[in-house]
């Protein structure tokens, strides 16, 4: 495994590696310490992409103890990226220096890893209360397109330029730009490569997005998030359906032709909105989305929103000829995720919730 992986700022930043101290436990109350709207364990442990913890603290530094030697993350004091942690394992990363007084420490997980689990370990210095919970709340359900697959990459081919996983930021993507731009918590439940019946090039049959959506750990067959009962989005983006579509079927699949595959995403979709309704009451607005003007994909999102009768689900189509999918694979660019938060701010506005 490669040594962590800093950006430095102006501030002194020093990273103390525990060199044979046992993996990083969450002491109880770590995330009492800590604010979270991400599917994270008791234990403080998380899969999903765009999970942040944010604090308060008071001196001139402040410890984060981590343990994970698979993702990528961001460390932002009072607004500003101090550093970046390449697949860290276990540490208490240091910042210090800072000007004597009170801040806020934010971390963020980057990168995708659903093949294994991170542990946040708290907080450590002269800890302050967490700060309070956005009253606005929204999740965002889907693939590569909302995880941020490859969005810092200014190349379609990634591999001359650290690959996918470093090139990958989800405090960068849409749904985060958008959060933030309204001053809402948020989760980014988003799994590269699922559909909502069929994955990527037809992989992994048997399985979709539907079999992980309920966990908080990806990685563990069965597991299920308990939601502490803080978690109620007025507002759901789901965008499933490009890994569906994206290419053609394969012998042997279930589906013998492209109406057998739209009928069966078309199903799935009400069976999964249904859930979505029941879970979070009638009053929250679900956006279903597409980024394709035509097409069956699009088709298909259309007639689902057409067939609810339920004046909460909105439709919403994104294409837009300005997209340049400059991201690894074809995905979409930094710049592209900021053009559709600003588009999905100014629709969100049109939709009169009450927040």
């Amino acid at each position: 495994m490669s040594p962590p992986r800093f950006a430095r700022s102006a501030l002194v930043v020093l990273l103390t590696a525990l060199a044979g101290v046992p993996a990083a436990q969450a002491a109880p109350g770590v995330l009492d310490q800590a604010h979270t709207a991400g599917r994270v364990t008791h234990s403080g442990q998380y899969s999903w992409p765009g999970v942040y913890f944010e604090g308060r603290f008071r001196g001139t530094g402040v410890g984060i103890t981590l343990n994970d030697a698979a993702s990528f993350y961001d460390v932002q004091v009072d607004g500003r990226t101090v550093a970046t942690l390449s697949r860290p394992g276990r540490i208490t990363y240091r910042v210090s220096g800072l000007r004597h007084g009170e801040h806020r420490v934010r971390v963020v997980k980057r990168s995708e890893s659903p093949w294994a689990a991170g542990e946040f370990g708290g907080f450590s210095g002269t800890v302050l209360a967490k700060p309070a919970a956005r009253s606005r709340q929204i999740e965002f359900i889907g693939d590569s397109l909302t995880a941020g697959y490859g969005n810092l990459s200014t190349t379609r081919d990634c591999s001359a330029n650290g690959g996918v996983d470093q090139n990958t930021h989800a405090d960068l993507t849409f749904g985060a730009l958008t959060a933030r731009a309204l001053n809402a918590d948020y989760q980014i439940n988003a799994f590269s490569g699922r559909g909502m019946v069929r994955n990527y090039n037809g992989g992994e049959p048997g399985t979709s997005y539907r079999t992980y959506y309920d966990r908080a750990l990806l990685n563990v067959d069965g597991d299920v998030w308990q939601n502490p009962g803080t978690w109620r989005p007025q507002l759901v983006v789901v965008g499933l359906g490009t890994n569906d579509f994206s290419t053609p079927l394969r012998p042997g699949e279930q589906w013998p032709d492209q109406a057998s595959l739209v009928a069966a995403y078309k199903s799935a979709y009400h069976g999964f909105l249904d859930k979505l309704r029941a879970r979070y009451g009638s009053g929250a607005a679900i956006v279903v989305s597409v980024p394709e003007a035509t097409g069956a994909f699009a088709d298909a999102v259309r007639q689902v929103a057409q067939e609810r009768a339920d004046s909460r689900v909105h439709h919403w189509n994104y294409a837009d000829p300005a997209l340049d999918r400059l991201g690894c694979d074809w995905h979409f660019s930094l710049r592209d995720h900021r053009l559709i938060s600003g588009l999905l701010t100014d629709y969100i506005a049109r939709l009169g919730l009450a927040w």
